[in-house]
Formats: structure tokens, sequence, C-alpha cells
């Protein structure tokens, strides 16, 4: 059969090459052993038959490819193509150079796969208004063909005394495997037959016959919901439907739900109530006649229910501010909307102190608020909606002394921990249990808490980051509204050794050092730190630890030696010792306190000492005789008193005006005449000394109240300053003294003879005589109006007298 079909494609072509030739329009042929449209994986030959005298050749492919053939005749050229698998092209060429070549002949290969027999053949009669119908038929073509593939669906129809003829309807694959046909049929037809033809170029294929009862394929049209009118329990929705059905089906759910069945009806408007407030609901419908299916779901309307006020208290709970303790940090959960019943608007918290109510009011967004408390306030959390307020739900802080949980044990793994307890042994029964968990040292910021019921004894927690300390307590909570806690600590998951040590801050005070540091970040600890290390190194690498636990923040080394020491600290936990902080250098310095009061009771000594010694005459006269030369310059010259001035105006005489002590001397008496002889100056020179003669009044007893001296004593009742010079008017002429109290007359032998009788006593009358700014001396006291102008004093001759 296949040489058959080969040799009546050869005699085509070469008939077709023979008009070809006759007119002249091509130079060649080209054809294929199978056609222009081969199954997927075939093996084939494409001939060439060229009627020109050149040089033949074959290309494939676009762009044209040179192609390796073989001869068949002298004019026929082939080509073998094995295994096929994409559409191609193949085209022969004449190369007639140095002449114009030809036009190239070509054709194109097609490549598919026949049909598959079409299956799963699906029908539908959807019932019209005038009770006719439209049956729709779908089936799975099978596997894609790569070719133009056209199906038609061929129905036979049965009624009650009649058979129709078969009639056939164009399929519509739509680009999809699933191709489908529809056609009418009467209300009289009561069973079809089908079958589907699927036909390419390569070939047709045809699908069982199927039987179909009308009555069991029947389905109505899809309901069409209206949108949904609702209060808090119950929602009423309207259905439209073309054919009114026996059945209509109605289900509905949240978004968190599976969806549920509402009763069977076949009322227009359903109603469904069992709905909970303020939730977002969604409906759907589907209907069904007597027999047949059921419709296709609608589309899904949504609506929400309307609020209530909460059903239930909050869950609260409260931490003790460890700054204030009259307050209090109120803490409350998110509420669920379960619970809610609407959207909460606010918080609304009351501190009752029996006198007075303080309310604050809170956002929705805030789960936590600060309160003043008492010994006998009443704490009240409530939530408020459009519809009202939640029960108040009322924070237990009375403590009261009763037995606590019992048996507190802590268990974990690597992503929770299991807290259990026993029943406390008293005779109130516990009302409920309350565990609080929270990250060590941050309670206030990040407390959590789980309430359970009497009669539960553990609760697993879930949510604890690993490496990371937590802390907490089992609460026992009563009807009268006390309670009594037992704490535990320490709570890990994962733990490791810290990755840092602390940051240390040192003072320094004499041989002390106290160190104090900061607790370390909650990503370095690894776990519970269980114990502080500070280690002391002095400046001969001798080293000495001081260990401390892991609640202290300061710790005080005393008694250290002067030197310096470099100190640094480590923070261990239960799997190791971390890393050590960064160091820091202190230094100890020699204690100069003691030598500063030594010194200053030296000192003090000493000058008790001297003050002692000062009190004896004998150690003042010494003192003066040995330090009256080093006060030279702060004595007053007598040359610039107004009696020596007097004296230089009136040659060799002076008046000098006397007060006398007896009380028969007046202001009206004669003054008392002085003559003054002037020498030459010989200073300090007391060996020669000169007589000058005093004339005196007779009648007063001649007394001298002075010794003699080498300096001389002006007075006078109106003095110039003693600062104004310093020169010096010195004689070694003896002179006799004059008193307020009185002149006394002397001769120069008697006064010779006096020095000598009291040569001792004569430094001791100097001191008490002579003005000075020494402490140690005594004042000058005058009787009378006299003043001392000005004093100069030869300290030559006291050595010299001595």
């Amino acid at each position: 059969m296949a040489t058959k079909s080969q040799t009546w494609s050869m005699f085509t072509v070469i008939t077709a090459l023979a008009v070809q030739l006759c007119i002249g329009v091509k130079p060649c042929v080209i054809w294929s052993s199978t056609g222009p449209v081969v199954q997927r994986g075939s093996t084939f030959k494409v001939y060439c038959t060229f009627n020109c005298k050149c040089k033949y050749s074959m290309c494939s492919d676009q762009p044209p490819t040179l192609q390796s053939h073989q001869m068949f005749n002298y004019t026929t050229t082939y080509l073998n193509v094995v295994n096929i698998t994409t559409d191609s092209t193949h085209s022969c060429l004449c190369d007639c150079s140095p002449e114009p070549s030809p036009d190239p002949c070509g054709m194109d290969i097609s490549v598919g796969y026949l049909p598959d027999r079409p299956k799963n053949i699906s029908c539908l009669k959807n019932v019209l208004n005038n009770g006719s119908g439209l049956v729709n038929c779908t089936w799975n073509s099978g596997r894609h063909t790569y070719l133009r593939t056209t199906a038609e669906l061929r129905v036979t129809t049965v009624s009650e005394n009649h058979t129709g003829r078969p009639l056939s309807y164009k399929a519509s694959s739509k680009g999809t495997d699933f191709p489908s046909a529809s056609f009418s049929v009467d209300s009289s037809v009561q069973n079809i037959s089908v079958e589907i033809h699927a036909h390419n170029a390569l070939g047709t294929a045809v699908s069982a016959s199927i039987n179909y009862s009308l009555s069991d394929i029947v389905i109505p049209s899809t309901p069409v919901l209206g949108q949904p009118e609702c209060s808090s329990r119950q929602c009423v929705i309207k259905v439209e439907q073309s054919v009114k059905t026996p059945h209509l089906e109605i289900q509905y759910r949240t978004e968190q739900q599976t969806w549920t069945t509402n009763p069977d009806s076949e009322m227009q408007f359903q109603s469904i109530s069992s709905l909970e407030p303020y939730r977002l609901y969604h409906f759907r419908a589907r209907s069904r006649f007597s027999s047949g299916l059921w419709s296709q779901w609608s589309a899904n309307v949504s609506s929400w229910t309307q609020e209530e006020a909460p059903a239930k208290e909050l869950d609260v709970w409260y931490a003790e501010s460890a700054s204030d303790s009259n307050s209090l940090k109120v803490y409350w959960k998110d509420t669920d909307i379960s619970i809610a019943r609407g959207k909460i608007l606010e918080y609304i918290v009351s501190v009752n102190n029996s006198k007075s109510i303080f309310i604050t009011n809170m956002t929705a967004q805030d789960r936590n608020c600060v309160v003043q408390s008492c010994p006998n306030c009443e704490v009240t959390v409530c939530a408020r909606n459009s519809k009202g307020l939640s029960p108040p739900a009322r924070i237990t802080t009375c403590r009261m002394r009763a037995e606590p949980p019992q048996d507190v044990q802590v268990m974990t793994n690597n992503h929770s921990v299991t807290i259990s307890w026993s029943k406390p042994e008293t005779a109130l029964l516990p009302a409920a249990y309350v565990v609080e968990w929270y990250p060590e040292g941050h309670k206030l910021e990040e407390l959590r808490w789980d309430k359970l019921s009497r009669n539960d004894y553990h609760a697993v927690i879930t949510g604890v980051n690993p490496f990371e300390c937590y802390e907490g307590a089992v609460y026992v909570l009563y009807n009268d509204r006390s309670m009594i806690r037992t704490r535990f600590t320490g709570v890990y998951t994962m733990e490791s050794a810290p990755v840092s040590g602390p940051s240390v801050k040192e003072t320094v005070e004499g041989d002390t050092v106290k160190v104090t540091w900061t607790e370390l970040p909650r990503g370095q600890r690894g776990g519970c730190i269980t114990e502080y290390t500070i280690y002391l190194e002095n400046s001969s690498g001798r080293q000495e630890t001081y260990k401390t636990s892991e609640n202290k923040r300061k710790y005080i080394i005393e008694s250290l030696s002067p030197s310096g020491y470099s100190l640094w600290m480590t923070a261990s936990t239960a799997k190791g010792e971390g890393p050590a902080g960064q160091k820091v250098k202190i230094f100890i310095q020699q204690d100069n306190q003691l030598h500063l009061i030594l010194v200053c009771a030296v000192v003090f000594i000493t000058m008790v000492f001297l003050l002692c010694l000062c009190q004896s005459s004998a150690v003042k006269q010494r003192f003066w005789v040995y330090f009256q030369c080093l006060m030279l310059d702060v004595v007053p010259d007598p040359a610039n008193s107004k009696w020596a001035k007097e004296c230089t105006q009136v040659k060799g005489k002076m008046n000098l005006p006397l007060q006398l002590s007896d009380s028969s001397f007046t202001e009206e008496d004669e003054p008392i005449l002085v003559d003054v002889e002037e020498l030459p100056k010989q200073i300090c020179d007391i060996s020669a000394p000169t007589n000058v003669s005093s004339q005196l009044p007779e009648t007063q007893p001649a007394t001298l109240l002075y010794p003699l001296t080498t300096y001389i004593k002006s007075f006078s009742h109106d003095s110039d300053s003693s600062d104004q010079t310093h020169t010096s008017l010195e004689t070694n002429t003896t002179i006799d003294y004059i008193s307020s109290h009185g002149l006394g007359n002397m001769d120069e032998e008697d006064q010779e003879e006096e020095e000598k009788m009291e040569e001792e006593e004569e430094f001791v009358e100097v001191l008490g005589f002579l003005p000075s700014h020494n402490a140690f001396m005594e004042p000058l006291m005058f009787g009378g109006k006299l003043t001392l102008d000005a004093v100069k004093i030869d300290c030559s001759s006291f050595f010299e007298n001595s």
C-alpha cells in the first residue's frame, strides 16, 4: 500500500513538472514522501526534481541551511529527515553561475498528532422560563495535537414516541483542552444520545455514545443574592431566581470559620439567625429542582452584624512601681472580638478610695495605665464601645498571710517553659491562679501574665526569647480579694557564657576604691548572670580577685597599698565566665594627711613654747637687744620733731614748757628755759660724756626718773609725725630727762654713779620706755598732756654699756 502511494506521488510530481516545463514557470519541483503534514517523530524523504543543467543543492530551516543530499537519478535529489519534532521548511536551488540562478522552490512541513478519542463527556440541562431547556455538553479532548483540530457534537433526541435524526453542533474549544457545545431542547424531549467527532489533517477520532435522561441532568440557574440587612444576631437576605425551585440552600461564615449551612427553605427572603455581634459574615446560595443537580454557588455577599455592649470583664493585672510605693501600673490584654462585641472606643480606669473616685480615660490603643493607689482603694478597668461598658475588672492587691502555692517547679526546653505547682494547704478555696513572667529587670516594660482557673496547676509559657533570663511568680487569688505569691527566678530556654564584660567606673578615696558597674545589655548576657568577678592587678603583676552576687552593682576594696593598679570585671552564667570588660587604671598615693597633722602639731607646740618664753622679762630684754638693730629703719628721727626745729631757730637755747606733777605748778607759771650746747658729732661714743648744765628752779627737788643713756627724748604739745623723716641728730651729750611729773636735777658725777649701780636694770627700763610695734613690749604711758614726737635710738651704746 505504501509503495502504491509513493508511486502515485511520483506520478503526480512528474506530471506537475511536465506542466511547469511547458509553461516555463519553475526550474524544479519539491515534494515529501509523506505529504506536507506528518506526525511527530516521523522519518521521511524530501525530493527535488530539476529541469535545469546547473549544480543542484537542497536547504532546510530558516534562514536556509545547506544540507547533504543524495541523487535519486540525474534530475532528482532527495534528503532524509529523521525523527522530526517541529515544523520545518525545505528548499531546492539551482546554481547556474555565471548565468543568473533561477528562483528556488520550497515547501513547509507541519508536525503534530492525531486527535485523541474524546472522553469525560458531561451534559447539563438549564431550564428556561418557558419550560424548555438548554443542554450544554463538555468533554476532555486529550493531548494537544499542534495542528488545527475541529470537533463536532452529534446529538440524537428521544421523545415519548419519537426518535429524532442525529444533529451536529460545532464545538468551541476557547483555547482549552475542554471544548463544549450547546443545543436547545423542548419540554417534550426526555432522553438524548451524544457523541463527539474530532478531526485534523492526520485523521479523525470518535468518542463513545453517551445516553442521558434530561430529568437527571436538569440544573436550575444560579441564584442572585441581595445585600443582607443585619442586626446584632440576625441577617435577612433576599434571593432572586429566574425559575423558582423547591430547594434553596444558604451558607455563611466569617473569615476564620468554615461554611455553615442554614436550614433548607424555599422562601424568597431568607433569615439567618444565631450570629455573633460585630462580625463580618459572608453569604452564598444555590438551588435545586425536585430531581436533577444543584445549581452553581452564587457570588458571595458580605455584611457586618451590629454591636452589643462587651459581655465579659477584661483580663487585667498590675505591677507595683519600685520607685513609688503609692502607684500601680495597671495592664489589660487585647479584647477578643467575641468579648468586645464591637469596636472599643476607650478604656476607663477608676480608683475608688471610699471617699472619692478618680477616673482616667485611656485610648483604644493603650494597654496600661499608672494610677495612685492606697491600702483600701479599689481599682477597676472597663472597656467601652458604642453600645455600652463591659463589666468592671477589679485589681486584687491585698496580701494575706496564707499558704502560697506549693512546690513551684520550672521545666524548660528550647522553645517553651512549663511552670507547675501544688494546691496551697489552706482552708480557703482558691478562686484562680495567675502566673506572671518578664525579662529580668524589665517588669514594668514587658510584663506578661496568664490567668488560670482554680483547677489548673500548670502553665505553659511560649514566646520566650532564647539566651535571656526571665523571672516571675505564681499568685493564688481568693474570693475575699486577697492573694499570696511564690516567686521564681533564673528561667531561660537556652544559655551561653556572656559575650562581653561589664563597664566599670571607679572612685578612689585614699587607700579605698569604690567600684560600680552597670548591667550588661540584654543581648550580651547569654542567659542568667550568676556572679560578677572583679580583677585587681598591681604594678608588679600580683592579681587579686573579688566575687560578688549577680544583684550587686557596687563593691568597695579597702586597705590598698600605694601603687598603680589595673582593674577589670567579668560576668558569669551557668555556662561559664565571659570575657573581660574594659580595663581601667587607678593609682593609690601615699596618705599625706597624717604628715600634715604632725607638722601642724609641731608648729603649734613651738608657738605655745615661744609664747610661754616671752612671758619672761629677761627673755624679752634679750630678744629686744638682738633684734633692735633690725628695726632701725622704722625708728622716728628726733631731728624732725618740733622741739628740734625750735632748737635750730634759737641756737643754744630752747623754750621747753613743762607740766609738773606738783599741784602748785600751773599754766600761768613762767616756762623753764633749758640751755643746749651744740657739740661735734661723735656717733655711739659714750665713753667721754659732755656736761650740759640745766637751769632748773631751785625750789623743786632734783629727782632723776630714768637712768642716764645716750639717746634723746623730746616732748611737745604739737609735734609733727615721726614718719616724715629719718635723719639722725646724734650726740654723746648726756641730757636730763623731762617728765610730766616734774624735773629732776642731777650732777654729772651722780649720773655716772647711778649708771654703775644700776647697770643690769638699765636695759629693762629702756624696753619699758621706748615705743615699739613688738607685741612683747608693754605700751608707753605718760601722765598729763606730754607728747612724744619722735625717738631715735643709737643701739651701739647698749653693747658698750653691757
